[in-house]
């Protein structure tokens, strides 16, 4: 078989996968990966007359942004940075690359995600996996050791994408961070403080914020038998406890991790409980971890947030979540992560609950007290914490919700507007004639069941909100 045969079977069997995937509703991505495939194989024929044929997209895991979605950006980041500078943050902005070296042993088991650069002449760089590291590099480099700044920029991360769950490759991280001495907890329940004003403020639905520490895990690994040299990486399996069952967490760290059953066991019993203040001190009365040092200063540091959480008002959000771990290596300290719920309040003391069923999360952070003495010559501390918008999520709920729109166009005939609806996929119409304005009514209708109801004026908004979450 010639060349020119062998390439006309291949891009015969090319089309036929690409048809099944779109037969069986496969992703976008998949079906644009396989398509690229077909455009390749054709382009070989050198048909049209030995042009170069390619596909016409965007990198995997990236974007673009039309007007619309634009202009959600701005006010969503008008909105942060309105509470950041509330809270009295300055902003600073650092190379989007930073040299390899920099972020090497930073991010634990993440490190494979960072995207390293081709070397162009002397220096080994990466694009930066997040805004903190470089952060902390700043403050080594220019021997800062007390600030509040707030950063807002891309980062890029070698994931795989999941662009319908505000999950790429190219993303906006929104960065609040306090560097320096303070008194304990204080700046980490401003942090909290900060995360429930934006995501109120936001009005993206229910959301609760899960608080853990990195000294009650490691005191917890160590009570249940987890050897030292395994904790990081036991640490980065119970950080997918929101992604995967208990009985798959632990399959991995039995089968993959070689921890023993019994320690598994152990672990899986701490990892289910869930409180507040009372969960902190019932756990230092609790007889394996009381006796992790560790443990105790963490359980008595999470005692005080609270009570801070509590002057602040915002405990009816925040819940001790044990199995909260966040896997990257330079947390020494409280860490936390907001999550969007479907309904339901925060559960009771030690109940794991099924209240509410999460739907990703939403913002992240915690203490790093070591992280920029790493990149210090004597090795000076400058104790950290900190927080980060997971703004693309944000960004793609806010993209979901409902869109208004006026037909440009003279004295329109009412059924041309309601045809248009129908075409565009509008789901409710509003009508305003003069019998609706005498009688201080909108005539709202179903454009597919083509029911139509009289709202009051001041009920319209409540209830067209009602009627778009039943869609």
């Amino acid at each position: 078989m010639s060349d020119k045969a062998q390439i006309q079977e291949a891009i015969k069997t090319q089309g036929e996968v690409v048809r099944k995937l779109k037969t069986e509703k496969a992703s976008k991505e998949q079906i644009d990966e396989e398509v690229a495939k077909l455009l390749e194989l054709k382009a070989q024929l050198g048909g049209d007359e030995g042009k170069h044929q390619f596909t016409l997209k965007t990198a995997k895991g990236t974007r673009d942004y039309n007007p619309k979605q634009m202009a959600i950006r701005e006010k969503v980041f008008n909105t942060i940075i309105g509470c950041f500078k509330r809270h009295g943050a300055e902003t600073i902005d650092t190379p989007v690359f930073e040299l390899k070296e920099t972020l090497t042993g930073k991010y634990g088991e993440d490190s494979k995600l960072i995207y390293d650069l081709k070397d162009q002449g002397g220096e080994l760089l990466s694009l930066r996996y997040d805004l903190t590291v470089p952060f902390a590099r700043y403050l080594a480099m220019n021997k800062i050791s007390n600030i509040k700044r707030y950063h807002i920029a891309k980062v890029y991360r070698r994931d795989n994408p999941a662009m319908t769950r505000g999950r790429y490759r190219e993303f906006y991280q929104c960065d609040f961070d306090i560097a320096g001495q303070y008194d304990p907890m204080i700046p980490d329940a401003e942090c909290l403080k900060i995360v429930h004003e934006i995501l109120s403020e936001l009005e993206l639905g229910d959301f609760r914020i899960k608080v853990n520490d990195r000294r009650i895990l490691d005191g917890m690994f160590a009570v249940c038998g987890v050897p030292d040299d395994k904790f990081r990486t036991i640490c980065s399996t119970v950080d997918k406890l929101d992604k995967m069952s208990w009985e798959d967490v632990r399959s991995e760290m039995v089968k993959e991790k070689g921890l023993s059953e019994e320690a598994a066991d152990q672990i899986g019993q701490y990892v289910s409980m869930q409180g507040g203040k009372d969960l902190a001190e019932r756990l230092l009365q609790d007889a394996k971890m009381s006796q992790s040092k560790q443990a105790c200063a963490g359980l008595t540091d999470m005692k005080l947030l609270f009570s801070y959480l509590e002057l602040f008002q915002v405990t009816d959000k925040v819940v001790f979540d044990l199995s909260l771990a966040r896997g990257l290596d330079y947390y020494t300290g409280v860490i936390y992560e907001a999550i969007l719920t479907q309904n339901g309040p925060a559960p009771e003391a030690g109940e794991k609950g099924e209240e509410g069923v999460s739907v990703g999360s939403v913002a992240g952070g915690g203490r790093y007290d070591g992280l920029v003495g790493m990149f210090d010559p004597k090795g000076r501390k400058v104790p950290c914490v900190g927080v980060s918008i997971g703004i693309e999520r944000v960004f793609s709920i806010l993209e979901q919700k409902a869109e208004a729109e006026v037909m440009y166009k003279k004295n329109p005939k009412l059924l041309s507007q309601l045809q248009h609806c129908e075409d565009s996929g509008i789901p409710l119409v509003a009508i305003l004639g003069e019998q609706e304005l005498k009688d201080g009514v909108v005539k709202l209708r179903d454009v597919h069941s083509r029911e139509e109801a009289d709202v009051l004026r001041a009920e319209l908004v409540e209830e067209i909100k009602k009627r778009i979450a039943d869609v």
